[in-house]
């Protein structure tokens, strides 16, 4: 096996995971401005949401740091993005050109995100595991 071959999971893992652990800081920082947003978006029980959401971040974020359950902690953060992304970053229903641009900006990272967690959940954690 090559070096590439075995440092390469272990950056991508914690490439992946800087992503979702400063979003979760983030998130918690900024407790009090992010409600009102997911309240636009219809969403039920922000504040219960919100605390759902950066927890899974956290747990998911230290499951792939470690690699311990790696292909589970992948599998949770993909199903997260991509709710998040369809229920945040619904960027077809806005009619403003520079606004939609701007969130399928977002919506499309997002994607990109969480095709990288689906090759941690297909092809696992690699050899610096637990």
């Amino acid at each position: 096996m090559s070096f590439s071959e075995l440092i390469s999971p272990l950056v991508g893992r914690l490439v992946l995971v800087c992503f979702f652990l400063t979003s979760s800081f983030a998130y918690g920082a900024q407790w009090h401005a992010t409600i009102p947003l997911m309240a636009l978006k219809d969403l039920p029980m922000p504040a219960l949401l919100l605390f759902g959401a950066i927890l899974l971040m956290i747990i998911g974020g230290l499951s792939l740091i470690f690699g311990f359950y790696a292909r589970a902690g992948a599998l949770m953060l993909f199903a997260f993005t991509v709710a998040a992304s369809v229920l945040m970053h619904d960027y077809w229903q806005i009619h403003d050109h520079a606004a939609r641009a701007a969130d399928y900006d977002v919506f499309a990272r997002n994607m990109a995100i969480a095709g990288g967690l689906l090759l941690v959940v297909g092809m696992g954690a690699g050899p610096f595991s637990i």
